[in-house]
């Protein structure tokens, strides 16, 4: 019997059909960016035999300086670089038992969590030491201790400072911008305003505060006072979480808690997220700790692996071919 043209195509297209599936689309859409992955070391200013340990922060104030905040002996803790990564000074060798978060609040001042020593600091933009909350080297659960602290957050009238309490215990803490303590809330466990590694937050202009509940694969959403609104499950578990004064919502994360920590932060996602419904707008691989993101579009990433990455809108329209690597970053 003569097989026809049809049944010879059939074993090719049943072969076809059974090939796995490849690579899952960006969730939300690509977004379009290029990145300068080096940012602070190439080219290299910083003074001789410098680099980086593990940066587990980055933050950009309103002039354009970059604060990287790092773990590594071969450079002070927190290093201030221009906008375009020229090394202009650095302060706290000695200073912190574990870096950890970095923020500049409104005013311009520059707020660090130590997770090593529990402790909260403020400092000028040239490192003058101006406010330490808790007490260094002990933990605790009352207003006037922490126990591995991670982030901080600010009211959008200024008023406010919230402290995500974070590694030891599972909390969120309120003080007045001048430290005196104001309310707590959370509780270890898996239910609405209970938290297993308070990680990361961030606060929106209507005041509410996005806390990384990051071992419970979940971003919950409070009130000022801690009153519980909402929670988003579908976005893994979330590192960092950074909201632009347009509240446009940010975040570096993972698939969840145990992918995470196997890949030591490697297999991470920028994902842009609507504020209104958690709804994904955008989505591109990176690895990473911290995310800030300024009002000119760029992204900066702290890296456990020792880097600042540098995100900026951008595609390429083809290859660079025997280019590659010669063409200098924007």
């Amino acid at each position: 019997m003569k097989l026809s043209p049809a049944w010879l195509l059939l074993p090719v297209w049943f072969a076809n059909a059974q090939q796995p599936a490849g690579w899952y689309p960006h969730e939300g859409g690509r977004l379009e960016y290029r990145v300068g992955i080096r940012f602070g070391e190439e080219p290299d200013t910083m003074p001789e035999g410098w680099k980086f340990g593990r940066v587990s922060a980055v933050a950009v104030d309103a002039a354009g300086e970059v604060y990287v905040y790092q773990r590594g002996k071969k450079a002070d803790p927190i290093v201030v670089f221009d906008a375009k990564g020229k090394y202009l000074r650095s302060w706290g060798k000695g200073m912190f038992g574990n870096p950890h978060g970095l923020r500049v609040d409104p005013r311009g001042k520059i707020w660090v969590t130590d997770n090593g020593d529990h402790q909260v600091m403020r400092f000028s933009r040239d490192g003058q030491l101006e406010l330490t909350l808790g007490k260094k080297k002990l933990p605790g659960t009352t207003p006037e201790t922490f126990n591995r602290p991670t982030d901080v957050a600010f009211s959008p009238d200024g008023r406010h400072v919230y402290v995500s309490d974070g590694y030891g215990n599972a909390r969120v803490v309120r003080f007045s911008y001048d430290g005196r303590y104001e309310l707590t809330w959370g509780t270890p466990g898996k239910g609405p305003g209970q938290f297993n590694t308070v990680h990361n937050l961030a606060v929106d202009s209507a005041g509410d505060v996005y806390v990384s509940d990051r071992e419970n694969n979940r971003i919950q959403i409070f009130s000022a006072d801690g009153k519980f609104r909402r929670m988003w499950k579908h976005l893994g578990a979330t590192q960092g979480i950074f909201i632009t004064p347009k509240d446009e919502v940010w975040v570096i994360t993972h698939r969840d808690n145990i992918e995470n920590l196997t890949y030591d932060t490697l297999a991470g996602r920028i994902m842009r997220v609507d504020r209104k419904n958690g709804k994904i707008l955008g989505a591109m691989e990176s690895p990473g700790h911290w995310i800030c993101v300024t009002p000119d579009n760029l992204i900066f990433i702290g890296s456990l692996t020792g880097n600042v990455f540098r995100w900026y809108p951008g595609w390429l329209s083809k290859g660079l071919g025997p280019d590659e690597g010669l063409t200098p970053q924007k």
